[in-house]
């Protein structure tokens, strides 16, 4: 998954970000998109950044009384240019690239309240990686709150690409409005309410004849998922996919997203039909996990390993474990 800093940057940048995150800064067409609310380094390679996740998000608003899970995710992703382009000076024009991503958290800390939920992100950064004086790579180890109550952590790890180097290995598929023009054809979604959500446009499967089989849909006028144009699938429509195939495969029980394991091992393109294919791993007690691949050309461009924790009226927040070893294939 690839995320665009914008090419110019905002004038009085000091005074911009001492108020609000320019959505240039995470890679957003509209500024009411922006979860951010501010940032500050708290030590060598560690920051602090805040987020504001709204209740009443068009796409990514609360499911089963419980904050859209993948707002940590998207969290995260806008999290990845700003820290590159403010903390490590990384050029606007430059890319960043996820190759894995995991989390874990606890339910009971997403109950919605009925208002917008205030995060905080404690951020280490390791495996900090410079050639010629410009960020290559880097690891991320996040520590989430939610309204000052413990949710759990994130771990992903990006690269950085040039403008110049991006091409190249994008090559024809560096073209957006080539790319875009051999899209296959837009498939027809599942019932919305088999994958949690509550409205067509927002399914990003389609249904086949093969149980738990079904082809990822990409909708380039989805207004959050494809808010600006881009050469390949986004990652985050990838997790999504993964998240709507959980649900599908948990049938009628009300589910959530409590942890997803990611690889991230080629891009998405839109001239070839990709197959999201889930798998009951296995079940530990009251959770079950679920394996999804997304298989394009016959090749695995994309694996999640989640766990799907049932949901209960209510939940006492229990510990969360730390970090495990990668589990994404």
């Amino acid at each position: 998954m690839s995320v665009t800093i914008a090419s110019e940057s905002p004038s009085n940048l000091h005074d911009l970000l001492a108020t609000a995150i320019p959505r240039e800064y995470v890679h957003k067409t509209v500024q009411s998109e922006v979860l951010l609310t501010g940032w500050f380094p708290v030590g060598p390679d560690r920051f602090r950044v805040t987020a504001r996740w709204p209740v009443d998000h068009a796409f990514y608003g609360p499911v089963n009384g419980h904050h859209d899970p993948l707002l940590i995710a998207e969290s995260v992703r806008q999290t990845v240019p700003l820290l590159s382009h403010v903390a490590y000076d990384v050029p606007f024009g430059h890319r960043q690239t996820w190759s894995t991503f995991r989390y874990e958290i606890d339910p009971a800390a997403l109950v919605a309240t009925g208002g917008p939920a205030e995060v905080e992100m404690d951020i280490s950064c390791s495996d900090v990686v410079r050639r010629g004086g410009r960020l290559v790579s880097v690891r991320m180890h996040v520590e989430m709150r939610v309204g000052g109550a413990k949710l759990g952590w994130v771990e992903t790890a990006f690269s950085n690409m040039s403008p110049t180097v991006y091409p190249r290995l994008r090559g024809a598929y560096a073209d957006i409005a080539e790319a875009v023009r051999r899209s296959v054809p837009l498939a027809p979604p599942m019932a919305p309410g088999q994958v949690a959500r509550s409205r067509f446009a927002d399914v990003v499967l389609s249904p086949t004849n093969a149980p738990l089989r079904t082809e990822l849909r990409v909708d380039h006028s989805h207004p959050f998922l494809f808010d600006h144009p881009v050469d390949h699938a986004p990652g985050m429509l990838l997790l999504e996919a993964a998240r709507q195939a959980t649900h599908a495969a948990a049938g009628n029980r009300p589910v959530i997203a409590s942890a997803m394991d990611v690889v991230f091992s080629q891009y998405v393109e839109f001239d070839a039909r990709c197959w999201i294919q889930a798998d009951v791993a296995d079940a530990e007690g009251t959770e079950g996990r679920v394996r999804v691949e997304a298989e394009q050309n016959g090749v695995s461009a994309f694996s999640a390993l989640v766990t799907a924790t049932p949901l209960r009226p209510s939940r006492r927040a229990g510990k969360i474990p730390g970090p495990r070893s990668c589990r994404g294939r």
